[in-house]
């Protein structure tokens, strides 16, 4: 079935304090992200509905500066952002885990307005650091935790956005797909590696949704190279590479999900793209959109989600 609508979201792990930065670094950064992003995105293509282009900072728990989150919370009051919930863990318990993820979400409410309330709980989309979520990294590290998708949906989380991971052993083998993963009952890491895929009226199909980022295989001066959807400072957009994720996005019914990621608080990316890549992503996605007479909407995470579940539940 051909899609009719297009959903288009940044999903950034944005880690300003990454790379050993000092906190003059970090401020730095997260400032020219304050200053240049909501110029960006008002000077974008308006969406079919009017609104301006939107952004996710998916902020790592363990990097939590309350001078950092009151600059990104400026651009979330603007219209232009979101906030979502990223984690880096080694050797973790369920104890610290849930402890960790329930604080940190109870700060971003509590401390800066940010995430959402739904039947009286607090939501969240989640990335996972190092890739490694459900512990799938074949060594353990960077995680530790079997059952993290069961707990990450009794927390609270609405969605996974880590996916995909390739080149790493974590990435599952689901691909190109919106799908419902639910926790191994025997207790095994890589729950996410199998799943239903989501439908329209399908319902809820296990523990927790996953929306998956495009993943296919381009050419680059006569060499194959994988196409995650990353969007970065040694790789940025073009006409070419955004034919292609309208080609392989997850699509349910007659919308599609183009989900893309980046580092953008790292330099080599944020330069970059706050200079033009964005700029150009933005455009040359709305005239890719136009071309193939689909209907294009800007999404946070958060937007992306209640677009695939409206479908999903309806």
């Amino acid at each position: 079935m051909k899609a009719k609508r297009a959903w288009i979201a940044i999903t950034d792990h944005y880690e300003p304090l990454g790379l050993d930065a000092s906190m003059t670094e970090a401020v730095r950064r997260v400032s020219r992200w304050r200053d240049q992003w909501p110029r960006i995105a008002e000077q974008a293509p308006r969406d079919a509905s009017g609104k301006p282009a939107q952004y996710s900072f998916f902020y790592p728990q363990e990097e939590y500066r309350r001078e950092l989150l009151d600059g990104i919370a400026e651009i979330v009051r603007r219209g232009v952002g979101d906030v979502e919930v990223h984690l880096h863990h080694d050797h973790e318990k369920k104890d610290t885990f849930v402890r960790k993820v329930t604080d940190f979400c109870s700060c971003l409410v509590n401390e800066h307005g940010l995430l959402r309330q739904v039947e009286g709980r607090t939501v969240f989309g989640f990335i996972h650091g190092n890739w490694a979520l459900d512990n799938s990294r074949p060594d353990g590290r960077w995680c530790g935790l079997n059952g993290e998708i069961a707990l990450l949906r009794d927390l609270g989380c609405y969605a996974d956005f880590t996916m995909p991971s390739l080149p790493s052993a974590t990435q599952g083998r689901v691909v190109n797909k919106i799908y419902w993963c639910t926790a191994n009952a025997d207790g095994s890491p890589k729950s996410f590696d199998q799943g239903i895929e989501a439908s329209v009226k399908g319902g809820q199909q296990g523990d927790l949704l996953m929306i998956t980022g495009p993943l296919g295989i381009r050419f680059r001066r006569g060499m194959p190279r994988l196409e995650t959807g990353e969007v970065a400072g040694y790789d940025l957009p073009t006409p070419a590479r955004i034919r292609q994720w309208f080609d392989v996005a997850p699509v349910v019914g007659e919308d599609m999900f183009i989900k893309l990621y980046t580092h953008g608080a790292a330099d080599r990316n944020l330069g970059p793209l706050l200079d033009e890549g964005l700029g150009n992503l933005f455009r040359w996605i709305a005239e890719e959109a136009d071309q193939r007479g689909i209907e294009l909407h800007w999404a946070t995470a958060w937007q992306m989600y209640q677009a695939a579940d409206a479908l999903i539940r309806r």
